[in-house]
């Protein structure tokens, strides 16, 4: 599943060549570090190392089918953007805020941040991540940031697993209303199954496309 492709420089130019769109992908990549420096600073950039990864979730935030064709990503599930520590995965997530259109719009939530919510307020944060509040403004679709950072915490004395009950929650969601969920880890998925069980590891397939970085991708935090 987590099968992880390296592309040379050489390779990323033919894939540029190759994608059929009206798209201007090399422009929108230039618009999208342009608001990373806004947000991030001076030193940002996006590799070009980093297109084939970049080119995947333009192509899904504006809905591009015959490009989501192509790299065989279902526009009805969610992304699961994996990859090692530092390699830019949370950062992109929040760039393509800006691509997604209004009804595709989402949120990202750090995981541990759910966990802290958890230990204050209980299992009903499990609720407010899955079915949402009543009359709730803020978008019902979640990027679930950092997933595999939060721990096993306790609400009096109950031990939970909070993210892996959220994502069977939204799940039953997606199955029901096409709920998407989106989520960052750089976890592999034989860690995915040791931390939150198979059955999770097998939703998360049919939640999710799968994009992920090579295994061995520099940390750019350096």
């Amino acid at each position: 599943m987590f099968q992880k492709l390296r592309f040379s420089e050489q390779k990323n130019r033919q894939m540029n060549e190759n994608i059929k769109t009206h798209y201007n992908y090399p422009e929108i990549i230039n618009k999208l570090e342009a608001k990373g420096i806004e947000l991030y600073g001076n030193h940002f950039k996006i590799q070009e190392a980093d297109y084939q990864i970049v080119y995947k979730l333009i192509a899904y935030f504006l809905k591009d089918e015959p490009t989501c064709f192509q790299y065989n990503i279902n526009l009805n599930k969610g992304i699961l953007l994996s990859g090692p520590i530092g390699c830019g995965k949370t950062s992109l997530m929040n760039l393509m805020k800006y691509l997604a259109q209004t009804e595709n719009k989402f949120s990202v939530k750090p995981c541990r941040d759910i966990s802290f919510e958890f230990i204050q307020d209980g299992y009903e944060i499990i609720h407010r991540y899955s079915k949402g509040k009543l009359y709730q403004a803020e978008p019902r679709t979640y990027c679930f940031d950092d997933l595999g950072t939060e721990n096993n915490l306790k609400y009096y004395g109950n031990e939970c697993n909070v993210m892996a009950e959220i994502i069977l929650s939204r799940y039953d969601l997606f199955i029901a209303k096409k709920l998407q969920t989106h989520i960052t880890t750089n976890l592999s998925a034989s860690e995915i199954e040791k931390n939150y069980g198979n059955r999770v590891r097998s939703r998360l397939r049919e939640l999710c496309n799968l994009i992920a970085f090579d295994n061995v991708a520099k940390d750019k935090r350096k």
